[in-house]
């Protein structure tokens, strides 16, 4: 079993491979579902760890994905600085305004990537079963190497019947990742289902005491914000360990 984890830093991306994660998924503002790193971090991540495989999260925004032309040139600028900026894979995903794959907008994200490894994200999460299942082939015809998803549950321990059947549509052409809420206890589920990838943010909130607010616009402001959580890094290390 692999293991992913998403991290916003590099104290996160050290202790990714300090913990033996075989990838990071690279991102900032995990509070929002995670968002496009920029360029500097990239940079700093490779630097810190040269030889941690690092996937890039390119979401311009949060919110849907239902995404205009003008924000896909954007996502193929952002895929080209992140491959020439020491980036292994990129992390895509597009749908219609009608809830389907946007197969235009992914075709496009895919040329610009010029051979990364290509994950689709949990905009997968926002269809239904038999289309989630149904576009599993898609995806992989289109050059999709690895679907994230939770199974469209909440959390991915609630989704493993949808997991156990996009699993299935896979098969050898295309791996499913089980993220979404993971717990370490989930692993031996996922991994008798066939599911070799799990992907954790593995965080904790952070929230330093400032001293007493002094105006209501600091009053008003959120102080806290995500870290990654060497213990449960540490966790996840080890249960997948255990399962080979």
């Amino acid at each position: 079993m692999q293991l992913e984890i998403a991290v916003q830093d590099v104290p996160g991306a050290n202790l990714a491979a300090l913990y033996g994660a075989d990838r990071i998924e690279l991102c900032c503002a995990l509070q929002m579902g995670g968002l496009t790193p920029s360029q500097g971090l990239l940079n700093s991540v490779h630097q810190a760890q040269p030889g941690l495989p690092i996937h890039v999260l390119i979401r311009p925004r949060p919110g849907d994905y239902v995404y205009d032309q003008a924000t896909v040139e954007l996502m193929k600028a952002e895929i080209a600085a992140c491959r020439d900026g020491g980036a292994t894979g990129v992390v895509i995903g597009a749908l219609t305004a009608a809830g389907a794959i946007d197969v235009p907008a992914v075709k496009a994200l895919i040329a610009a990537a010029q051979g990364l490894h290509i994950t689709f994200h949990r905009a997968i999460d926002h269809l239904d079963d038999a289309s989630a299942v149904a576009a599993v082939g898609l995806l992989a015809e289109l050059g999709v190497h690895r679907i994230l998803t939770s199974g469209g549950a909440s959390r991915a321990g609630d989704g493993t019947k949808r997991l156990a059947a996009m699993a299935a549509a896979g098969g050898q052409r295309l791996a499913i990742m089980a993220g979404g809420g993971v717990e370490t206890s989930d692993f031996p589920t996922f991994h008798k289902l066939g599911i070799e990838n799990v992907h954790l943010s593995a965080k904790r909130v952070i929230n330093h005491i400032q001293g007493a607010p002094v105006t209501s616009a600091a009053q008003a402001e959120d102080t806290s914000y995500y870290a990654t959580d060497e213990d449960i890094v540490s966790l996840a290390a080890s249960a997948v360990g255990a399962l080979g």
